[in-house]
């Protein structure tokens, strides 16, 4: 017999958990102390939430569940906006939280939450664990349940009590949900209505979303657009899914997405939705879309099509699977006048020359990523600089991380560190704002702790520069709440934690974060933006 603590331990070893991110406190302390006995390795972070978003940066470059843990009451509840970022991204993340002791649930006892019934809204299924013997059971569903069907967050909540409680511990081969069976296979009849749509029309257009990744489909997207010959565009989440050079791909859509996209999205007569939910920020005017275009919508979770714009024709299943359908009586195609008259469209990118003791940040992520290695993975961030970074950096081999979902502040350092942990041959860049720099500059020390390479921009503009440009465009330039008076110096601040600064206000010093940014080491790049610099 052995402690559930200690069977919580050997579940994860069956899951091939080799690295957890937590924050530990009296409630989850049985836990921890068995992870300290095995070879797991156990990452402190400085805040609970980024032990959540650390994960799903590591979750989202392995394509497996990655697990964060916190203690109970405070410790649970500062878990729930990383819960909430990764379920709006349908990243799967497994979130063990200790719970005090079981007959004290339901007194107000000291740093004691209900923090299954908190996440309800935005976790994908959560346990309270009552029984003891279930441990092995509920952790073998919690993994297939994270990481099968539409991936999302799963929560294990384990009160102290049960957590030293003694069992016959055994885990299953298997796991059997009755009320769970996602579909993978797509229907043939509507296969081939898919296929005979795109046959038969004169310009289509393939947007690809963040489900291509949770799939592990790049390269069944790839070679879908290749023998099609399609144009391709991309929601934010999508991005990386097609490399930036290729012929056919013609950037983001949406809100904040290129003009070109946009505009081929007015012209195309069939659009192919692969693994894209089509949020408000993707199509602000779903019915103007629905006048003048056929809408194909392939995607594992029935729910989300049709949901945001009609789908003419539906096709439910595991992306990769229904595209391998797909191409299996997929004829090549010539849509060359198409492509060629939507890139008509595309001009010659252009920067603005920057006022002085400033630097353009469009042009500064565009030169950057360039000089980057084509396996580059870039974490934006959300805000201006987000957008900045959707826009301009053009990615090739690496994942462009962001939360577009939820649209979490402070979101890209923890999510660095979790895709640098995940891919240790890649480099890895964060791309922050001065307002969300300092919401988790803090995992800096974490980064320093355990030796986590990545690098740092961060854009200062002394505002919060989003609601900044909102104010100004719709508030008549009423500036209320915005300023951020008071910032640290934010060289001196990476120096405090032993890393590299490099201070960016001009074209020499540009040149000279490139080198830096380019040398093995933690690095903070500050880039002096103008505060009026907008997402345009």
């Amino acid at each position: 017999m052995i402690k559930v603590c200690e069977a919580m331990v050997e579940c994860l070893k069956k899951e091939g958990i080799k690295v957890v991110f937590g924050y530990p406190g009296a409630a989850i302390c049985p836990f921890y102390d068995e992870i300290y006995k095995s070879d797991i390795r156990s990452v402190l972070v400085r805040h609970e939430v980024n032990g959540g978003h650390i994960a799903n940066g590591y979750a989202r470059i392995t394509g497996k569940p990655a697990v964060c843990i916190a203690t109970s009451g405070p410790g649970a509840t500062n878990l729930l906006t990383a819960i909430a970022t990764a379920y709006a991204d349908s990243v799967p993340v497994i979130c063990i939280t200790g719970q005090v002791n079981s007959e004290q649930i339901g007194s107000d006892a000291f740093q004691e939450a209900d923090i299954t019934g908190a996440a309800e809204p935005f976790i994908k299924h959560s346990y309270l664990v009552k029984d003891a013997s279930q441990i092995g059971k509920i952790f073998k569903e919690a993994f297939y349940l994270a990481g099968s069907g539409r991936p999302g967050p799963v929560l294990i909540d384990v009160p102290m009590d049960v957590q030293n409680e003694l069992i016959d511990f055994s885990y299953p081969k298997s796991v059997e949900i009755r009320s769970y069976k996602p579909t993978q296979k797509g229907n043939a009849l509507q296969v081939k209505r898919v296929i005979s749509e795109i046959k038969s029309a004169k310009k289509p257009l393939l947007c690809v979303g963040g489900g291509v990744f949770s799939s592990n489909a790049k390269s069944e997207v790839r070679k879908l657009a290749e023998v099609f010959d399609l144009p391709v565009i991309t929601t934010m989440m999508g991005i990386s899914a097609f490399e930036s050079d290729s012929k056919r791909f013609f950037g983001m859509l949406g809100m904040h997405g290129s003009k070109v996209a946009n505009r081929a999205v007015s012209e195309c007569d069939v659009l192919i939705l692969v693994g894209a939910r089509v949020g408000d920020r993707a199509i602000g005017c779903p019915s103007e879309v629905e006048k003048s275009t056929r809408v194909i919508h392939i995607d594992i979770d029935p729910a989300e099509i049709g949901k945001n714009l009609r789908a003419d024709i539906p096709l439910v299943g595991d992306v990769k699977t229904v595209l391998g359908q797909i191409l299996k009586s997929a004829e090549k195609l010539d849509h060359t006048e198409w492509i060629e008259q939507i890139r008509s469209y595309s001009p010659a990118p252009q920067f603005s020359e920057p006022k002085d003791g400033t630097v353009n940040p469009k042009e500064f992520l565009s030169l950057l990523s360039e000089r980057l290695p084509r396996n580059t993975h870039i974490v934006a961030d959300v805000g201006q600089n987000q957008i900045w970074a959707a826009r301009n950096c053009r990615m090739h081999d690496g994942r462009f991380l962001t939360s577009g979902g939820m649209g979490t502040m402070g979101y890209a350092i923890p999510a660095a560190i979790g895709a640098k942990m995940a891919d240790e041959q890649a480099e890895v860049v964060a791309v922050c704002g001065d307002g969300s720099f300092q919401m988790s500059f803090m995992e800096l020390a974490t980064a320093v702790q355990h030796g986590v390479d990545i690098k740092v921009i961060v854009m200062k503009n002394n505002y919060l520069g989003m609601v900044r440009e909102l104010q100004d465009k719709g508030y008549g330039g009423r500036r209320s709440a915005v300023s951020l008076d008071g910032s640290p110096d934010f060289i001196k601040l990476a120096e405090a934690y032993g890393i590299r600064g490099v201070r960016v206000n001009d074209k020499t010093s540009m040149e000279r974060a490139f080198d830096e940014l380019n040398k093995k080491g933690l690095c903070v790049v500050e880039c002096v933006v103008d505060d009026d610099e907008s997402t345009l």
